[in-house]
């Protein structure tokens, strides 16, 4: 029986970064992944094709606006087949990319389903012998999986999760989202560029529905003028296909009941932690009534050397999250002050134009009691965004009313999940927004308006 230092399931990004990570420190470190290809949902089936075909649209869509700026392209057309391939390719670049990594570290690879059969050993199932390793510490990087409604069942031909809605050979005449979300926002925006009718069902009376309220509000308006449907405070009730097509049932919080034909349907309610199988209950590793794993701050389960990070523990469920989990988890096990300030964890929604944020909502900070500040300053006054032809969003900071911290910055336009970057920074740091009002920005750049809604917070800002 083999015999590690570290054993990590899952291969994702908070996974295959503690590999590295402790494999870095000198640990002997064995990651465990059940797909044949590293990378786990973000690189297979999640942020990175979903980014490729968010790009591919976006320049397919612009091609339609060229004109404006004196450049006539005519006859454009769509190879969907050829973009798909081009998706393809991105992801196994990417996948190999950590294969590559896990050699270069010595970090061994096991394909496989892994299950903890002890409190230091995994079994790892798969389509040959099974195998038993044993590890002084576990990790659980085992991410999650998409949340489906009742009575409803997924065959990624008609009714789609976001692994079905990547990979369509067509482009659906219509099709409905259910669930205004990250994931169905940037879905829809793909689809919707390429030709869909997108209509969009969601129960709250928001898109986005833990997104500052401002942000949000702008958001929708702007989807709208895309030519993006929204449906909010309505609820999903059921399915019925008929004669090749499709029919949602929704009824609003009014009681109010319709149906929507379309081509395809695509779920997108959210995810929920994938812990099925790994054999937690029988060695003591507890759970909360979501079925998320509970864990201590330095990411200990109820098992004092079986760890959790990413989406199968508490928090956001975002691949840079999981990252940073896998890093402070591997210092952590060598015996390092390894940590994540989960208040500066930035989030990003990829359409056009972006939506970026880190840090407290303005709701929040109500709700708190807490006392601040706002700045805010539009891309109408920017010069890069004007010369970009891309105005539409703003910038958003909030302080705290006493000693001026940013709590929270907010930010919908072009590039900003770029820019929200800086913003993490200085929040790490613990700057004031005077701070930020002081220092140099370059001209022009879209990042000016940072600056000058750090300006706003104290109504200095110079070009509005």
């Amino acid at each position: 029986m083999e015999e590690f230092d570290l054993i990590v399931i899952g291969s994702g990004p908070g996974g295959y970064v503690c590999a590295i990570r402790a494999a870095q420190l000198g640990l002997k470190v064995c990651c465990v992944e059940k797909r044949k290809t590293l990378g786990g949902t973000c690189l297979n089936i999640g942020c990175i094709p979903s980014k490729s075909l968010l790009h591919a649209s976006q320049i397919y869509s612009d091609t339609k606006s060229y004109a404006d700026i004196g450049i006539n392209i005519d006859n454009v057309k769509l190879d969907l087949s050829k973009m798909m391939s081009s998706k393809d390719e991105s992801v196994k670049g990417l996948t190999d990319g950590i294969q590559f990594l896990f050699k270069k570290n010595k970090i061994t690879h096991i394909q496989g389903f892994g299950k903890i059969t002890g409190k230091n050993e995994v079994t790892i199932l798969n389509d040959e012998a099974n195998q038993i390793i044993n590890g002084k510490n576990i990790v659980i990087a085992t991410g999650s999986e998409v949340s489906v409604p009742d009575d409803v069942i997924i065959d990624e031909k008609d009714i789609l999760s976001s692994t079905g809605a990547l990979s369509l050979d067509k482009v659906p005449d219509k099709l409905v989202v259910i669930g205004a979300g990250y994931i169905g926002l940037e879905m829809g925006s793909v689809w919707s560029r390429l030709g869909s009718k997108v209509t969009v069902i969601e129960y709250a009376d928001k898109i986005v529905p833990n997104m500052d309220n401002e942000i949000s509000d702008q958001f929708q308006k702007i989807l709208i003028k895309q030519g993006i449907d929204f449906k909010l405070s309505t609820a999903f009730k059921k399915i019925n296909k008929k004669n090749d097509k499709l029919y949602v049932a929704i009824e609003t919080q009014q009681g109010q009941a319709s149906e929507i034909s379309c081509d395809k349907v695509l779920i997108s309610i959210g995810r929920k932690p994938y812990t099925f199988g790994l054999n937690l209950e029988k060695v003591g590793v507890k759970t909360d009534e979501k079925g998320f794993i509970i864990t201590k701050n330095n990411f200990q389960t109820s098992v004092e050397n079986i760890f959790a990070i990413g989406d199968c523990k508490l928090g956001p469920m975002l691949a840079h999250k999981a990252s940073e989990e896998g890093t402070a988890l591997a210092e952590i096990i060598v015996g390092q002050a390894g940590h994540v300030n989960f208040d500066t964890i930035p989030s990003v929604v990829y359409t056009s134009p972006e939506v970026a944020s880190v840090g407290k909502t303005e709701e929040e900070l109500k709700s708190a009691n807490i006392s601040y500040k706002v700045g805010k300053f539009p891309f109408t006054a920017n010069a890069k965004a004007k010369i970009m032809h891309q105005t539409g969003g703003f910038v958003k900071i909030l302080s705290d009313a006493t000693s001026d911290k940013v709590l929270g910055v907010h930010m919908i336009g072009a590039d900003v999940g770029n820019m929200i970057a800086e913003l993490a920074l200085a929040m790490e740091f613990g700057a004031s927004s005077e701070d930020i009002a002081r220092t140099c920005h370059a001209h022009p750049t879209l990042t000016e308006s940072i600056k000058e809604a750090a300006l706003n917070v104290e109504k200095r800002a110079i070009h509005i």
